[in-house]
């Protein structure tokens, strides 16, 4: 009978991952498996929860990160994350103090400040976008040479 219940875990978890897109619950089918072979190969149950436990944990910590890193390698940033790293023309000089500043980017003028308290961008200045909170760039300057 514990077979027929670790396959039917195993079979939940299935159809939960089927249903989901971000890898949820295959680690704990996986350690379901593990379970369904121990009750088939004759373990007690506390040796066949203590292997579903293990199991899914290790295969949790050591294959999710490198699922993720596979899954998302191609994607592809978009609307604001899509500025990151980029560069602008400032086209109102940047002061954080007097809360003034603005850059072009892709056509588009933004309010800007600058990554660093203190620092004043000047007008034309070239600067790379290196963080984005709402509608507001945090940038620094680019410098030449």
């Amino acid at each position: 009978m514990e077979p027929l219940i670790w396959l039917a875990i195993l079979a939940v978890f299935l159809v939960i991952e089927a249903f989901t897109t971000g890898l949820t619950t295959i680690w704990f089918a996986g350690g379901a498996l593990v379970a369904v072979i121990a009750s088939y190969l004759g373990a007690g149950l506390v040796l066949q929860l203590l292997l579903f436990l293990v199991v899914s944990v290790l295969l949790l910590i050591f294959t999710r990160p490198l699922a993720l890193r596979y899954m998302n390698k191609d994607l592809e940033k978009t609307n604001v994350n899509s500025l990151l790293g980029k560069r602008a023309v400032v086209t109102q000089e940047i002061d954080n103090l007097a809360q003034t500043g603005q850059v072009r980017i892709n056509d588009i003028e933004w309010m800007a400040r600058a990554s660093e308290d203190g620092h004043k961008i000047p007008e034309n200045a070239v600067v790379k976008v290196v963080d984005v909170h709402g509608v507001r760039l945090f940038v620094e300057e680019i410098k030449e040479g």
